[in-house]
């Protein structure tokens, strides 16, 4: 079984739910306190050993590229004024750990998993949703789903339960047998009509992936909404590999949606020791 070393972050979409902010800003750049999406997102792979970051870009996107880099004019005015740089730990990650590649036109996710397949090769990757901010700094979502694969291989996604009324906004799990939080996926369906759904079992935006989904990619096969799917390959992979859910023990925020995007900013606000105070304090007189 190969090491999981790769990650994938798909990083090219329009933001229209985040609108009007994400006219101008890449929604991966909307800070969550102090930090941008994108930065959780990178932090989380990292926690799980992830060695190189391949980040599938679009048109307007380079606000990224230069947040990972170095700021000489930022760093030379801080120590001059004998300012810390700790607050930019994390943005600086080493030479060639990051690769770029931009997906040109908007044809859905599996497309955008696609275009980083030269640079994924033959080895197993990790897929992170960066508008999902998925919360357990003890045990990141990467982190349970590179356990579940080293025990399993295969192909391993992080799912939650959702409301029944909400499943035909997700990529749902038909599922067999499980184990503890873990799995076995029979059937994966992208975006069921209502009142059909397998299970209330969501995918919530990470995934370990075989390299194998590549080649089911590369035939372009439209699914829901007429876009390439994600979940519409993987289904096509079920009995050749090992396929299991596991599902996440952790906070979700869905950041996408501007109330998640709020709870995100508000929920993590308080776990910090130097706002946290303040934050709750503001937040029992605006109830009271």
């Amino acid at each position: 079984m190969k090491p999981l070393r790769k990650a994938v972050f798909p990083v090219a979409g329009l933001g229209t739910r985040n609108l009007p902010a994400t006219k101008s800003v890449p929604k991966e750049m909307l800070p969550v306190v102090d930090r941008p999406l994108i930065q959780y997102a990178v932090d989380e792979a990292l926690a799980a050993g992830i060695e190189q970051l391949i980040f599938v870009t679009g048109r307007g996107k380079g606000s990224m590229e230069d947040y990972f880099d170095i700021s000489y004019e930022l760093e030379a005015t801080m120590r001059e004024r004998g300012k810390s740089l700790d607050p930019l730990k994390g943005t600086r990650l080493e030479a060639g750990q990051i690769a770029y590649v931009r997906q040109q036109e908007p044809l859905g996710l599996g497309h955008a998993v696609w275009c980083a397949r030269h640079l994924v090769g033959d080895e197993p990757f990790a897929v992170l949703l960066v508008d999902e901010l998925l919360w357990n700094p003890s045990d990141p979502s990467i982190n349970q789903l590179a356990e579940t694969y080293r025990e399993r291989g295969g192909n391993v996604i992080s799912v939650l339960e959702v409301p029944e009324d909400h499943c035909h906004r997700y990529g749902i799990v038909d599922p067999g047998g499980s184990h503890g939080d873990v799995t076995e996926v029979l059937g994966f369906v992208e975006k069921p009509k209502p009142g059909t759904a397998p299970s209330r079992l969501a995918a919530i935006g990470r995934y370990v992936l075989q390299p194998e989904v590549m080649r089911i990619l590369d035939k372009g096969e439209r699914g829901a909404g007429g876009e390439i799917q994600l979940t519409d390959a993987l289904a096509q992979l079920i009995g050749s590999q090992p396929f299991h859910a596991r599902t996440y023990r952790g906070a979700r925020y869905d950041c996408g949606d501007k109330a998640g995007f709020v709870q995100a900013n508000l929920a993590l606000a308080l776990e910090r020791d130097d706002i946290g105070a303040d934050v709750r304090a503001f937040a029992r007189e605006l109830l009271n």
